[in-house]
Formats: structure tokens, sequence, C-alpha cells
């Protein structure tokens, strides 16, 4: 770096990353649209600032997802490219956050058309004063490669994410129904086949945390959907309102069904309400955003209890005798490991449901993905 080049960018970052003013921003962007040479040590300064989100407990998928909900696009692309750069550069990390990465050089994008400097550097200088004002996260377990422990995919992940990818798919509410409640069927077979392989393993399994984005429109509902897919699938979850995600704690074979599982009753659930209110509207109803409000709060709190009774069912399998002091001593494991990540949290309550409607449609479009099957031992 030149003497000019380093004059430049702090001139340039004096000027925009600590005053939050558009004239600011302008006169920092005017000074490296100005200066060619500053290029590389602007995205080394850029490499720099993701790399301090990692110490402050962010993952990638956390960064993208915030820059994707207070900037816009451009940003997004700007900000894949400083992390996959980065990352030829950084330490070992774990196989979720691996993944992380191999989803945004999947994802990641050219722009549309060539911008001018002036454009670019604004861009540039607008996500480093997000970056740059990233609070401190709980640390989570993907900082090193001994965070998650490997361990090959199981053969029956495919299989369920078949049957949920079919219920998403089909117009059928029975064969959704089917289809869900056999994939949970299966999720709960994999829970139990995971406990009893990682209690006969040389070293203790550990429950893990991992964060699954809760985001707008809605994202109270879809808050209260989560939490009560985790809590039947053996884990907990945490809602950051203002970051939009929740942190899920658990061990890893059931955050991979939570996962699973979360995704697609969002999916089924956009594709109920999106019919209803299709409905609705053809009987001369407009009250759109009330509509789908009052729909997905009713979908979260009606599935909430379905997956609450499914989990009160008794049927055991023949090692119950064996399982259920393995899951006791996993469900405290989970819960001190909430409790250290989290000492003290909250609660919330839904807010502005009030279309009749809506919480009629989104109830039954709750029990239509109802999981019936889902598979609980005794006091489990």
């Amino acid at each position: 770096m030149t003497s000019s080049t380093g004059n430049t960018v702090e001139q340039a970052f004096k000027a925009a990353l600590y005053a939050d003013t558009d004239t600011s921003l302008d006169t920092g962007a005017s000074l490296l649209a100005a200066d060619p040479t500053a290029d590389a040590e602007l995205a080394r300064r850029g490499e720099e600032f993701v790399a301090s989100a990692w110490r402050r407990g962010w993952q990638p998928a956390d960064v993208v997802r915030l820059v994707r909900r207070e900037l816009d696009e451009a940003h997004v692309r700007a900000v894949s490219t400083l992390i996959v750069t980065q990352a030829r550069n950084d330490r070992a990390r774990d196989r979720r956050w691996t993944a992380q990465l191999t989803d945004l050089r999947t994802e990641t994008t050219p722009p549309a058309a060539r911008v001018d400097r002036f454009t670019h550097a604004t861009t540039v200088l607008e996500l480093y004063r997000l970056l740059l004002t990233l609070p401190t996260l709980e640390p989570l377990d993907g900082g090193s490669p001994g965070g998650t422990a490997a361990r090959p995919e199981s053969r029956m992940l495919p299989r369920i994410r078949a049957l949920l990818a079919k219920a998403e798919a089909t117009g059928f509410p029975e064969e959704a129904e089917a289809l869900s409640a056999k994939a949970q069927e299966l999720m709960a077979r994999h829970s139990i086949d995971e406990a009893l392989l990682a209690a006969g393993a040389p070293v203790p399994d550990a429950p893990r945390a991992c964060r699954l984005g809760v985001d707008a429109p809605y994202e109270e509902a879809k808050a209260v959907l989560l939490h009560a897919v985790a809590d039947a699938n053996r884990c907990r979850a945490v809602w950051n309102e203002a970051l939009g995600f929740s942190t899920v704690v658990g061990f890893e074979p059931d955050l991979e069904t939570v996962e699973l599982l979360y995704t697609s009753l969002l999916v089924q659930a956009a594709t109920a309400m999106t019919r209803a209110e299709a409905a609705q509207r053809a009987q001369g109803r407009r009250r759109t955003k009330t509509f789908r409000q009052s729909f997905l709060a009713a979908y979260a709190h009606k599935m909430g209890a379905r997956l609450e009774a499914a989990a009160a069912q008794t049927p055991a399998p023949e090692t119950a005798d064996s399982l259920l002091p393995i899951l006791a001593t996993r469900d405290l494991a989970v819960t001190a490991h909430l409790t250290n990540l989290f000492p003290t949290t909250t609660t919330t309550r839904l807010r502005g449901v009030s279309d009749e409607a809506g919480w009629t449609e989104g109830t039954r479009a709750a029990s239509q993905a109802s999981l019936h099957n889902h598979q609980r031992l005794p006091g489990a």
C-alpha cells in the first residue's frame, strides 16, 4: 500500500464511516472514485471488517441476511464477494460454516450492468458503515472445525427432504398432510437413532446452536412457529427480533430436522394463505394485510398446539427403557447450553391479530398440515 493510497482510504473512511449523513457519504465516495489505485486497499479493509464480524460471533449467513434486510441487492453482492474472498485466508471452520460459504458461491451473481466508480464507492461505504456497527452476538460452535463433530449425513435425511418437497408441491391438502406426517415420523426415528449412536460413541455428543432467519413481514408469527417446531423436536429457540433471526439450541440431528420442518411449514403456509386469500378476494374482501397477519398467527398457534399434542403421545419403541435416560440427559444438556448462551430471556405475545376470516383460514391450514404421526416416548 502506497502512502497516497492509504491516505485516500483513510480520508474516505473518516468522512463517510463515522458520520451518518448523505453529505459525508458523498464526500468519501468522491475521494475513492477519483483514485483507482485505492481499490485494492479498499477491498482489503473490507475483508478486515468481515473478519471482525466473525470475532464478534457472526456467521456468513447472518451477515448476508442482515445486509439484505437493511440495504439492497448491490450491497448483498458486495458483501458476498468479500466473504468468499476472505475465506481463502481464513482458518478452517465447521461443516455448517462451510455449507454457508458454498451457498454464497452458488448464489452470488454478477451485477446486471457495470456501474460508475462513484456509485460503486457509495455502495461499498454504505456496506462498511453497516459492518462497522454490528453488535456482538452469542458465540456459536462454528468458530473451529471441532465445533461440530464431523459425521456423515444420514441416509434418512434425503428421504425426509423428498417427502417435504412433495408436501410443498402438491395441491391436495390431504396428500400434503400424509406426506408431512410421514416426514415427521422419519424425523422422530432419525433423532432416536442418532441419540442411541451418540450414547455409544467414545466421545460424548454435545448440544450445538444455529441461527435461522425469521424474516419480515409477519415475523412474530414465524418466530412462534419456529419455537413450536423446535420444542417438538427436543430443541429450544430464542428469537432476536431486532436482527431478524432465532437461535436454535439442540443436538445436531435435531437441529437439522427443525430447519427442514420449519422451512417446509413456511412454504406450505404461504401456499395455503395465497389460496385462501384468493377465495376471500373473490368474495369482495380487500383487507389483505390484516388477513395475512391473522392467517399466519393462527397457523402458528394451531400448529404449536398440534405439535404439543403430538409430543404428549405415548407410543414407545422396544428400546424405551434404555432410551429414556439418554433423552432425559440430552434434554438437560440442551437446557444448560441454552442458559449458558442466554442467561436472561423475555417472552413476547402476538400483536395485531384482528381478522376473523384470516384466523379461521390459518387454523384450517395448520390442521391440514398436521403432523399427527409424530411419535414421542413417555416423558421425553
